[in-house]
């Protein structure tokens, strides 16, 4: 028996269908259907406000940006850039405030930001995934590696400050 395929729209015009008849128990609903009930409410008031077309996802990118910089700054910003391409988001900052070029000068991350949106800047570098290189050796006594392992105080109130030297190959602690 296949599986039965489920449209998210279909389900959701199927709960408000459900949800307007008369003394429905919506929570009830939204239970069985697995959903929050404001998420249940939303769905009823949106079908109610626009109809079928409701249904769809809406985007969630913000209608409005009210902190943005302005197109001047931007420009501004970019204009530096060209002027100074091995210049990052700090030194064009302090060269835009010297200069006065623009007014607010916005901070360093918003700078690169600018810059990455224009494509005047590359996207930090992110780590491989790859798991790092160890120095085994093929032998033992190939290569010992010493290394310091912290200091604490001795019962005389000196201090002691303690070296491991270790087999590179078999990985034995050869002193202390």
């Amino acid at each position: 028996m296949p599986w039965k395929s489920v449209v998210v729209k279909s389900l959701r015009g199927e709960f408000v269908e459900l949800a307007r008849v008369e003394g429905a128990n919506r929570r009830e609903l939204c239970r069985r259907f697995g959903i929050s009930a404001p998420t249940g409410y939303k769905w009823i008031r949106r079908w109610e406000e626009d109809g079928l077309e409701s249904f769809e996802d809406r985007s969630r990118a913000p209608k409005a940006r009210p902190w943005r910089s302005s197109d001047e700054v931007e420009q501004a910003v970019v204009a530096a850039r060209l002027e100074h391409p091995a210049w990052g988001g700090r030194k064009l900052r302090h060269w835009l405030i010297n200069r006065g070029t623009c007014e607010p000068v916005p901070a360093a991350s918003t700078i690169s930001a600018i810059l990455r949106r224009h494509g005047l800047l590359e996207a930090a570098a992110e780590p491989s995934g790859a798991a790092p290189k160890r120095f085994e050796r093929e032998k033992p006594n190939e290569l010992w590696q010493m290394d310091f392992r912290g200091h604490f105080a001795l019962g005389d109130g000196s201090r002691c400050h303690p070296l491991g030297t270790i087999d590179d190959h078999s990985r034995f602690n050869i002193s202390l």
